[in-house]
């Protein structure tokens, strides 16, 4: 068995609010550190109704204060709309507060659209600055010199695990390049998955952070008492799909019985090309499913996410999950 972890956006339902939203992710995070899931990652994203993780980091101190074990971090924080000093000293702060339990994933997209870039007040104008500023993030977290001009309080001499995110290449290349875990978005983005993992383990250069590769694969999972339910059950992530690329992202709808007459032949095959990394299903199906992804993929380890409206559905989905993760062979 290979560890098996948790990504949460915040969903924020229909017929819900943010605060029914943040208690939720609390009592999810409780019952993943139950369950045996290794971390608990939430995603920054902007603008968007149904999704409540814009301020991840303090998230990030609230899950971690509602639990006691599972590693808990940013799946992950979009660095382009941040500086690196001020990313150092929140994620310095949150490890100084829960030592050994705090995971900095970092993404190079903004997380949300041009307009709302523009209002967060920092500019991306190409990929070249990505790398420096993780190289200056980095040297934040480094021991602090004498005489250093600016160093992150708290930050400096902090073990904080850092991670490179990515959808393409680009994060696979700079990740092996500087010896950093690597977590690829397959769960909405998987077209160039087995590209960037070859790459990065082909080219990976061991360092003081990381002395061998480790790829981190996610996976959509929605897992019910049969087959039928579970299928039912994914109509809301197919239909926030749907709604995101005709450009009315909103809250997360209920599911729906016949997804047929929700969308349209061209939109169909964008959504089962998006998320052509799921597995639903009964328990068994789920199971068989998840060990042919492993078995096929080889990642060292797997972060399982679902969208799903009932929360009480959504936990059974995780446990079920968990056992399905368990059963497998080590």
């Amino acid at each position: 068995m290979i560890p098996y972890s948790l990504l949460d956006l915040a969903p924020v339902c229909e017929g819900s609010d943010i605060s029914g939203a943040f208690a939720n992710m609390r009592d999810l995070a409780r019952h993943a550190e139950d369950w045996g899931y290794q971390r608990y990652w939430l995603a920054e994203h902007h603008n968007m109704p149904g999704i409540a993780s814009a301020a991840t980091a303090v998230l990030i101190g609230n899950v971690a204060g509602a639990t006691s074990r599972i590693r808990v971090g940013a799946g992950g924080v979009m660095l382009p709309n941040h500086s690196p000093l001020q990313v150092a000293e929140q994620f310095g702060t949150l490890a100084s507060l829960y030592p050994g339990r705090i995971d900095l994933g970092l993404g190079r997209a903004p997380g949300t659209d041009q307009p709302t870039a523009r209002a967060l007040r920092r500019y991306f104008d190409n990929a070249e600055q990505f790398p420096q500023d993780v190289n200056e993030l980095l040297h934040y977290f480094e021991p602090a010199q004498p005489g250093q001009a600016v160093r992150a309080v708290p930050g400096a001499g902090i073990d904080v695990p850092v991670w490179l995110l990515g959808s393409s290449l680009f994060s696979a290349q700079l990740a092996a390049a500087l010896g950093l875990p690597f977590a690829f978005a397959s769960h909405f983005a998987p077209d160039a998955m087995d590209q960037a993992l070859m790459i990065y383990h082909r080219n990976f250069e061991p360092s003081a952070r990381l002395a061998n590769p480790h790829a981190v694969l996610a996976l959509n999972v929605v897992a019910a008492e049969t087959d039928e339910e579970a299928r039912y059950l994914f109509t809301t992530q197919q239909q926030a799909f749907v709604n995101l690329r005709r450009g009315k992202p909103g809250l997360v709808p209920p599911p729906i019985d016949d997804i047929e007459a929700f969308w349209q032949p061209h939109e169909k095959l964008g959504v089962a090309q998006a998320l052509a990394c799921s597995v639903i299903g009964s328990a068994d199906t789920v199971r068989d499913g998840i060990r042919a992804f492993i078995d096929r993929h080889r990642p060292d380890e797997i972060m399982l996410t679902a969208n799903i409206f009932d929360h009480g559905k959504r936990l059974r989905s995780f446990e079920l999950a968990a056992q399905a993760m368990n059963a497998l062979p080590t």
